[in-house]
């Protein structure tokens, strides 16, 4: 990957780092997540909310089933699961739903969107049979002229959409991109903006930050929000991230980022090191990706840290577990949602485009 990304550079010249990640994470030859399906977990790069256990399925399948319900148990719903990875999350949602209500099931459109899919060996995707089949795709248009009333969402996807690096220098901001070192490896340079969207997605964040700050900005949170909302109608998204509102995310104290690389759960800080072998990561700035779905009709009825938000999922649950010896979901739940473990880190916004959808009394969304 090194060597086609230097070939790159020399005959284009130096790439922002926007187009240098979409290169490392999702070249279909080469890219990190191309290919055969990385493990995650103890085994993997990486942990993340799925590795501990069916638990985390199992809720978001509770807070599903309540949407369903919420919108009158239509005869015809969707979810639509982005990044499907080896299916697990995929199997316990579905496990789950089939015990709360064999009619969620019968009447229930899964999909799973993957835009690397042809490239990766989905036969180990295999789910367990269900009256209505999972369907994987590479792109939603098919369904676009098909909208159904549903749910989209995603775990630990929005941080890994490419993202721009920026430095505040002398008062203004300047783009870091990547280029060839005199020795012809990949290096960083900084050079003026010129890119609109870019521009326009800085003017929120100020000025008031020192000289040498750099921090990471994404302007595609629109693009990949919109083909969701074609293809669901009176929909609700839920996205659990690592990440921030932006006032906490841009803080001035925060002067290094949040970019990092992940490789047998060590962490980076300098992707170009291994493009292509590493998974490559910044926080989620969740007041941008509400600011997108306003853009597209929507509006955020949630957004709280993981640890309130499963608390609040299974409140239920977890009253009927009262006098109960603990079992292996208390374990996961404690993982889960425990502020030393999951339940900080790891944030959850939701995003409703039913007009009638109350917001969730959960906390005051701080966005």
């Amino acid at each position: 990957m090194k060597t086609l990304l230097s070939e790159r550079i020399e005959r284009s010249g130096p790439l922002t780092f926007h187009d240098f990640m979409a290169a490392a994470l999702y070249d279909p030859r080469l890219g990190y997540y191309s290919g055969e399906i990385r493990p995650i977990g103890r085994n993997g790069d990486f942990f993340t909310s799925v590795s501990v256990g069916s638990l985390f399925g199992e809720l978001l399948a509770r807070r599903f089933f309540r949407e369903w319900t919420e919108i009158g148990s239509p005869a015809r719903w969707r979810i639509v699961e982005c990044g499907g990875h080896d299916g697990s999350l995929a199997r316990d949602v579905l496990d789950a739903l089939e015990r709360l209500d064999s009619r969620a099931i019968a009447t229930l459109e899964y999909v799973i969107v993957d835009p690397l899919l042809e490239h990766q060996d989905t036969p180990s995707l295999t789910l367990p049979a269900f009256p209505h089949p999972v369907r994987f795709t590479r792109s939603l248009i098919e369904f676009a002229s098909d909208p159904l009333p549903g749910i989209a969402f995603g775990n630990e996807v929005l941080d890994a959409l490419p993202c721009h690096l920026v430095e505040w220098q002398a008062g203004t901001w300047v783009e870091r991109r990547v280029a060839l070192n005199p020795m012809g490896g990949l290096a960083f340079e900084t050079c003026a903006i010129g890119d609109a969207l870019l521009l326009q997605a800085l003017i929120p964040l100020g000025g008031h930050f020192p000289d040498g700050y750099r921090t990471e900005v994404r302007t595609c949170y629109q693009s990949f929000l919109e083909p969701l909302v074609l293809c669901l109608k009176s929909g609700l998204m839920i996205w659990a991230d690592y990440g921030f509102n932006r006032q906490d995310y841009y803080h001035p104290d925060r002067t290094a980022g949040t970019l990092r690389t992940y490789a047998k759960h060590r962490a980076g800080e300098n992707p170009l090191d291994h493009p292509g072998e590493t998974d490559i990561t910044a926080h989620v700035d969740f007041t941008a990706v509400a600011e997108a779905a306003q853009a597209l009709g929507g509006r955020p009825t949630a957004f709280c840290d993981q640890g309130t938000w499963l608390t609040a999922t299974a409140r239920d649950a977890l009253l009927a577990q009262e006098g109960h010896p603990p079992s292996s979901h208390w374990r996961q739940f404690h993982t889960l949602t425990h502020p030393a473990h999951l339940g900080r880190c790891f944030h959850i916004l939701e995003l409703s485009w039913n007009p009638a959808a109350p917001t969730q009394n959960l906390r005051p969304l701080t966005l």
